[in-house]
């Protein structure tokens, strides 16, 4: 599978979760997944479809399968906190919080929204 065929999958995927075919979304998924199981942009969508069905189970064993691909990607730091959280493990949900903000701040390091040095005395 080519990496536009990967992308185009994964947006059908989402396409159809957003309009309730659950099923289909899951499927494309898990073909996804298993093409490409380096896709970290598959693996993601996977957990978070699966959070919002709460099926918190396979949504944290994709989140983890993301996380393991790209653990300092903010996004999927905080689909653990929020997975953890519901699974009622508040400390495993802080932590991935915590480091959810701590890439957060890093990106904002990186590219300051305003560097005109406009102030507002």
């Amino acid at each position: 599978m080519t990496d536009d065929e990967l992308q185009h999958l994964i947006e059908e995927a989402t396409f159809d979760f957003t309009m309730g075919d659950n099923d289909d979304a899951l499927a494309k998924l898990a073909r996804a997944t298993a093409a490409a199981p380096a896709s970290f942009a598959a693996w993601h969508a996977l957990a978070e479809i699966n959070f919002n069905l709460r099926r918190f189970d396979a949504a944290l064993g994709a989140a983890e399968r993301a996380h393991a691909l790209q653990p300092d990607d903010l996004f999927i730091n905080t689909t653990l906190s929020r997975v953890w959280m519901e699974k009622g493990d508040k400390a495993k949900a802080e932590q991935f919080g915590a480091q959810a903000k701590i890439q957060s701040w890093k990106e904002q390091l990186h590219s300051p929204s305003d560097s005109s040095g406009a102030t507002s005395d």
